[in-house]
């Protein structure tokens, strides 16, 4: 066994962002992620404060999603929705791009969007993700979005949403690992769903994993479809 399917839960945002989770969906995702030490479990905003809640004291952190799924909407928007995540407990934040300025070319668009959402983010103490839907994007707007990212101080860039008609691959995985270089984190998600794609995807650069299948991924199997 490698050392990356050793310690594979590390890499693992646990992920629940279905319109229609309920409470005991979110439960049972804390307690898988607490029992298999993940990195942290990612949800919409309005269930941050019971995750944070059923997390605390295990090590496993709380990440929320911003912009989501579409990154259409004003930056004031996003801003106040990050700043209310991470007053709920949300130690990391995963924005959505303005996809429409990636589309244009609009690298200036990017930076004033990304860049107002990184400060009030690192105010709070937590880390920025920028999703930029590479399934939307072409080579050249997929670069352009990761060097928009770079120069906003965002932490992470990651791939996709999982719900914009695809998801993570590792020629895309290895493109924004070239662009952004070794110091900026690169997370895979979407249709991450075994042990093997999980440990293609980090041989590729990925340094973070965001799927619904942690658990299947972890014991060797395959997940069901889904993020």
């Amino acid at each position: 066994m490698s050392t990356n399917d050793t310690n594979i839960a590390s890499y693992i945002d646990h992920t629940i962002l279905n319109a229609d989770a309920t409470g005991a969906d979110i439960e049972r995702i804390c307690a898988e992620a607490a029992k298999y030490r993940f990195f942290s479990v990612c949800v919409n905003p309005i269930w941050v404060s019971t995750v944070s809640a059923a997390l605390a004291g295990s090590g496993v952190l709380t990440c929320s999603v911003i912009g989501f799924p579409f990154g259409a909407t004003p930056t004031a928007s996003k801003v106040f929705e990050a700043r209310g995540a991470i007053a709920d407990g949300a130690n990391e934040i995963d924005m959505v791009i303005n996809i429409a300025a990636a589309r244009a070319g609009d690298e200036e668009a990017l930076v004033a969007d990304i860049s107002a959402i990184a400060d009030a983010v690192h105010e709070g103490g937590a880390i920025l993700k920028v999703i930029i839907e590479t399934s939307m994007l072409s080579d050249d707007e997929k670069v352009l979005a990761c060097r928009a990212s770079v120069r906003a101080g965002a932490d992470f860039v990651k791939t996709s949403t999982g719900f914009g008609g695809g998801g993570a691959t590792v020629e895309d995985v290895a493109l924004m690992r070239a662009t952004v270089g070794p110091d900026l984190g690169v997370k895979a998600s979407g249709g991450v769903r075994s042990l093997e794609t999980a440990r293609a995807m980090i041989d590729a650069g990925a340094t973070r994993l965001g799927s619904s299948s942690g658990v299947a991924i972890v014991e060797g199997e395959q997940g069901a479809e889904g993020y």
